[in-house]
């Protein structure tokens, strides 16, 4: 539905959802159509999505990052940190290679 970026390294395990596209709700005046919106996901090199997480549209996790299991990625999530949870969030700092 629109362009998912995977980094260089980057790892996403098994039964992820990367969800680049969603319908638009809000849009009484065109039920039931409900009109499609899309936009590009961006998983950065390094960043390591584990087992069954949901990244929604427009989301760009940052290089190194980890995303726990099953976390809800609603929002950007900062390079080299940590994240989980839903909806996911930064947890702790994680050290780049030197």
């Amino acid at each position: 539905m629109a362009k998912i970026v995977i980094g260089a390294k980057a790892v996403i395990s098994q039964d992820v959802d990367l969800i680049a596209g969603s319908h638009d709700y809000t849009r009484v005046d065109l039920q039931p159509e409900l009109p499609l919106i899309t936009r590009p996901i961006e998983i950065g090199s390094q960043a390591w999505v584990c087992a069954q997480v949901f990244v929604l549209p427009g989301v760009s996790i940052g290089e190194g990052a980890v995303i726990g299991a099953r976390s809800v990625v609603t929002h950007d999530q900062p390079a080299w940190m940590v994240c989980a949870g839903n909806p996911c969030r930064p947890l702790k700092p994680r050290t780049p290679p030197s």
